[in-house]
């Protein structure tokens, strides 16, 4: 008797979640941690519990289209924004899908970081009340960053 085959990932009887579903897990992650979200309180707004969320957000568990649509509706967002970004190797596993071909040469790791770095900025200026100053810390950004406003 042969020895039985590995499930693929996300599929009956494997351990390994599938990747689409770990990257609609981060998305879900960046967009509730954009917006100032606990676990728990996106758990109560859709009806599951924080561990259920917390499911979701390490992609163990898939999220249905409703509960999809329902995030979406939460987080304000097009549910396209849960696809994208997704990496070019996990787009290529699947049949039929035609690639854009724009590659990054900067590592997973460094993006991860500089979006955390990204929301925790937008976090910290939202909470800015003084138009003055924000308008200020803007200017100071962009100088930082060499954007001229013609850009």
């Amino acid at each position: 008797m042969a020895k039985k085959d590995k499930p693929l990932p996300g599929t009956r009887g494997s351990d390994t979640p599938h990747p689409v579903d770990v990257h609609v897990g981060q998305r879900i992650k960046l967009r509730r941690t954009l917006v100032g979200m606990t676990q728990g309180q996106l758990g109560e707004s859709i009806g599951l519990t924080f561990q259920q969320v917390q499911k979701y957000e390490r992609g163990f568990n898939r999220v249905s289209a409703s509960k999809l649509w329902l995030l979406s509706n939460i987080l304000d967002v097009q549910i396209s924004y849960f696809f994208d970004e997704m990496p070019e190797a996990t787009k290529q596993t699947f049949p039929g899908y035609e690639t854009d071909n724009s590659e990054s040469d900067v590592p997973e790791e460094e993006l991860t970081l500089h979006r955390r770095q990204t929301l925790e900025l937008v976090r910290a200026f939202s909470q800015v009340t003084d138009q003055n100053v924000r308008t200020q810390l803007n200017k100071m950004v962009k100088a930082m960053a060499g954007i001229t406003d013609e850009e």
